[in-house]
């Protein structure tokens, strides 16, 4: 019997927020990486310019990543590209 292909659709960012758009699109062994956007501070974080989202997950999965994908020139969705 055949094996089911298996999506998974990860957000690392942008979820219950305004900012820091990164969603991983996971498919088999493929990574497509859909935005990568930063957040401005709030108020209370004296001393911090730009928050950007936590790419440990895509780091580690560096050899999977076939693709970026921006939705539009935003920062909020281009403002964390390296």
């Amino acid at each position: 019997m055949a094996k089911e292909p298996k999506l998974n659709l990860i957000p690392l960012g942008g979820m219950g927020e305004i900012g820091k758009n990164l969603m991983v699109v996971k498919f088999e062994e493929s990574i497509l990486i859909l935005d990568c956007g930063l957040m401005f501070p709030e108020e209370d974080m004296l001393g911090i310019d730009i928050v950007i989202p936590d790419t440990t997950y895509l780091l580690e999965n560096k050899n999977l990543i076939c693709g970026v994908v921006l939705s539009h020139g935003h920062e909020d969705h281009i403002g964390a590209l390296p």
